[in-house]
């Protein structure tokens, strides 16, 4: 990308990832659906309390490796808003942590 279009790759990257976000969340929250129909209890509820405390393990997953991709490919306003959407999910994520430890 040229230098002109960078905010753009920003807002881009920013969207992507929330996009990401939206679809790990699905995807635990699916998980945990299907571990309490077959196992019943509260053991979907573990998997969710587990999938969403560690969310900012689970987003490791895809936003390292599209980071790096990113980079080879030299698209770096796509890089930094990834980079800024993942870090301010990491604190958040942290900060509510905290506030129900």
């Amino acid at each position: 990308m040229t230098e002109r279009n960078e905010p753009l790759g920003i807002v881009l990257g920013i969207l992507l990832t929330l996009g990401l976000h939206v679809l790990m969340v699905g995807i635990i929250w699916l998980l945990a659906a299907w571990v309490d129909a077959s196992k019943g209890g509260y053991a979907g509820l573990g998997v969710l309390v587990i999938g969403i405390a560690g969310f900012l393990f689970w987003q490791l997953l895809y936003v390292i490796p599209l980071v790096i991709w990113f980079q080879r490919k030299r698209h770096t306003g796509m890089l930094k808003g990834m980079v800024i959407t993942a870090c301010l999910t990491a604190l958040l994520n942290g900060l509510c942590f905290l506030q129900f430890r």
